[in-house]
């Protein structure tokens, strides 16, 4: 609890530099980004070997995950994807500044190197048919994919089953009633 608000605090000191999230969401920044982050790892159902986050922006939700792993599964690798490179900087500045082991790749998603990470987490990055073949590439075969989405789920649940198909669990946002977390399993290209 303590490395996650001194993450917190950390990120508003920086977000007036870098504007990492939306000024609107900083009065409810514990809710609305670090308590929407930490639920997942419970919903991993694992204690993975490697956990990869794509497009990790300001840290949500892989560094909130990366700090609860830290002491729940210290063995668990943290790998944050992030092509921006303020941003990049600023999830290192923010590894160094928590003593994690987390690696962060100032790359793009579909350049970085396969991760075979046992889970993939994403928020906020693109629409389940662009999301799906990015996360497939870095997700071992019996990976679990948790992507946390928004009212739109329905219509980008249908557009991704046109060329995927997967395994689906719609899990109820601790943090939001208009929003879902999707537990994906079994991606495979139609």
């Amino acid at each position: 609890m303590l490395l996650l608000r001194q993450q917190l605090d950390h990120l508003l000191r920086w977000n007036g530099t870098i504007n990492l999230v939306a000024k609107s969401t900083l009065p409810d920044a514990w809710d609305r980004h670090i308590a929407d982050s930490a639920q997942l790892v419970p919903l991993a159902q694992i204690r993975p070997d490697h956990w990869a986050d794509l497009g990790s922006g300001a840290g949500f939700p892989g560094l909130v995950v990366a700090i609860i792993l830290a002491e729940r599964s210290p063995l668990t690798r943290v790998t944050l994807v992030e092509s921006d490179r303020r941003k990049a900087t600023f999830l290192r500045e923010s590894v160094r500044h928590l003593g994690l082991k987390s690696v962060v790749l100032a790359d793009r998603i579909e350049s970085a190197r396969p991760l075979c990470a046992d889970v993939v987490s994403a928020r906020a990055l693109a629409p389940l048919d662009r999301l799906i073949p990015l996360t497939a590439r870095h997700l071992v075969h019996d990976g679990t994919a948790l992507f946390l989405k928004g009212a739109k789920v329905d219509s980008e649940l249908a557009s991704a089953r046109v060329a995927w198909s997967f395994l689906l669990e719609r899990l109820p946002s601790q943090t939001d009633p208009t929003a879902e977390i999707l537990r994906l399993k079994g991606l495979n290209h139609v």
